[in-house]
């Protein structure tokens, strides 16, 4: 559990590194956009002062997923950080739909105005700084299992492609292609909105104790592999914030007495440890042969 914790800490800091993107990248963004004329830059913008929110929203469930165990909540308040997922996609969407409406008005104006070049270098620059933090942000999800900093790691990813989408968009429209600037802010509002479903999806799956069946399969082969293991009748997991609980039955010889069973019990958390990276594990053991 104190590994557990402190993988939670870890993750803190993906989340400030994103907070402090996302404040300097959407200043610069809004006024660059502002005076450079561009629509997709300034959505860009607005998409990223959003995302403050959402990363503010991500640290502060990671903080509240820190706190030990209480009367309320014996496992811990791990779940949090998936709840502040959800509430970062909530947030995200509705940003979403924001730019889809106000570039859809856009679209059918009579006069477009020309963005300005240096527009285009500062989406071209925003991408690659926001595409170094998702990098930064995807492997530190995957070094401390954290659902929350995968959610902002996926939103960085985003983030990147909707600059290159208004560097894309912002050429078209100086090279003739007036209406392409505004498109492409229409685009950056629908990737917004993929990236919200995504994340809601996920989130949603691993509140109601959805599980991934390969993984489960993959533990219970290595439960089976396991010395003194006869057979393995049932096999559950669950994500639990930045944990997974699994809940075992074991069949075993009949004839061993409690510490023997218990010696096999402590095997199968040792292995589930180290194939799975298993914490926590509850283990029921059966006879073999007993009806």
């Amino acid at each position: 559990m104190e590994t557990a914790y402190e993988d939670l800490k870890k993750g803190e800091r993906g989340a400030w590194i994103s907070i402090a993107a996302y404040l300097f990248l959407s200043a610069v963004k809004l006024t660059v956009g502002w005076i450079g004329n561009s629509a997709a830059l300034k959505a860009d913008g607005l998409n990223n002062s959003t995302d403050i929110i959402a990363s503010v929203a991500i640290l502060i469930g990671l903080r509240i997923a820190r706190k030990p165990p209480d009367e309320n909540h014996r496992y811990g308040h791990f779940r949090a950080e998936t709840v502040a997922s959800l509430l970062a996609a909530f947030i995200m969407a509705s940003v979403a739909i924001q730019v889809l409406l106000s570039a859809g008005q856009s679209l059918f104006e009579a006069n477009h105005e020309t963005p300005d070049m240096f527009t285009a270098w500062t989406a071209l620059g925003a991408a690659l700084v926001m595409y170094g933090v998702y990098l930064y942000n995807r492997r530190l999800a995957k070094k401390i299992n954290s659902q929350s900093i995968l959610a902002a790691a996926q939103d960085n990813r985003s983030d990147a492609l909707v600059s290159v989408g208004a560097f894309v968009g912002i050429i078209g429209s100086r090279l003739g292609l007036g209406w392409l600037d505004t498109l492409t802010a229409f685009v950056v509002g629908l990737i917004i909105l993929k990236t919200a479903w995504d994340i809601f999806s996920d989130a949603s799956l691993a509140l109601t104790d959805a599980f991934d069946l390969n993984e489960l399969k993959g533990m219970q082969k290595t439960v089976e592999k396991v010395p003194g293991v006869r057979g393995v009748p049932s096999i559950k997991a669950r994500s639990h914030g930045n944990i997974t609980l699994v809940d075992v039955v074991l069949l075993v010889d009949p004839g061993l007495n409690v510490i023997e069973s218990h010696d096999i019990t402590e095997y199968v958390e040792e292995a589930l440890l180290q194939e799975h990276g298993i914490r926590l594990t509850h283990i029921h053991i059966e006879p073999d042969g007993h009806k």
